[in-house]
């Protein structure tokens, strides 16, 4: 049984780099009402928060999330209405990849266990997607007569293409560490007992870039996904104007004339 003392999310910032845990080992970090809730919100307040510049999204125990906690979901099957099962997509799983995507600094995955379901699609959501060797992703969807969330129509063929992501959503197996490495799910794989140290220095590697340019890049490679070669070039003028006329650009054009490696602000 849960602690009831023990939130289910935990939201740490230290140094530029936010931190957010999913806290509910026993459960294989499943997905709960306030689970999701206080998953939205503190990815909401990443987002928001100018002094955070990169973003760690993980699990705790042997997991980094299994998506929908199905006990709640019988539950709210069963007639009860305030677990709000028949809004949670547009409520909560939505808002809360949204957040992922759309981040305006880069998301790092760090997927310390399985995922699966939910928690399959938030990983593949991130930037960055760096796995212990005993990790592995499940879109798990299919298998309890479910279509897909969480945005993995989306993101999925677009990791790793329309045919693949087809087979992997409707017929939902486990994709190991090393094989999500060869599909291109995953960003880097490395032991288990070196995750939390690889994720470290990727994450203040990205804390310590250019922030406004790591942003303007996402949003132009969103772009670009759903829109033709003169809107991706108009759309790619705009943010070169914006992070052109950044601090962070002087600062590195000064650098590299005077071979100095260039200290960035995110701004």
């Amino acid at each position: 049984m849960s602690d009831p003392d023990v939130q289910p999310v935990s939201y740490d910032v230290a140094d530029g780099i936010a931190t957010v845990r999913l806290r509910r080992p026993d459960a294989m970090n499943s997905l709960t009402l306030e689970t999701k809730v206080a998953l939205r919100d503190a990815l909401h307040a990443a987002a928001a928060d100018s002094a955070v510049r990169c973003v760690v999204l993980t699990g705790s125990g042997r997991a980094f999330c299994v998506g929908q906690d199905l006990q709640e979901h019988v539950a709210w099957l069963a007639g009860d209405e305030e677990l709000g099962g028949a809004t949670t997509v547009v409520d909560h799983y939505n808002p809360i990849v949204t957040a992922i995507a759309t981040m305006p600094k880069p998301v790092i995955a760090a997927v310390n266990g399985i995922a699966a379901g939910a928690g399959s699609s938030m990983a593949f959501a991130a930037d960055f997607r760096v796995l212990g060797r005993s990790a592995g992703f499940n879109t798990a969807f299919a298998a309890i007569a479910f279509s897909c969330d969480t945005g993995a129509s989306w993101t999925l063929p677009r990791l790793i293409g329309h045919a693949r992501a087809t087979d992997l959503l409707m017929r939902p197996r486990t994709v190991g560490a090393d094989e999500a490495l060869s599909l291109g799910l995953a960003t880097s794989v490395v032991d288990d007992e070196q995750l939390d140290a690889a994720v470290a220095e990727l994450a203040r590697e990205l804390a310590d870039g250019p922030t406004l340019a790591y942003g303007a890049i996402k949003r132009v490679l969103v772009h670009s996904a759903s829109h033709d070669l003169a809107s991706s070039l108009e759309q790619e003028g705009q943010k070169m104007a914006i992070t052109g006329a950044s601090s962070d650009h002087r600062v590195a054009v000064e650098a590299f004339l005077a071979k100095q490696k260039p200290v960035f602000t995110g701004r």
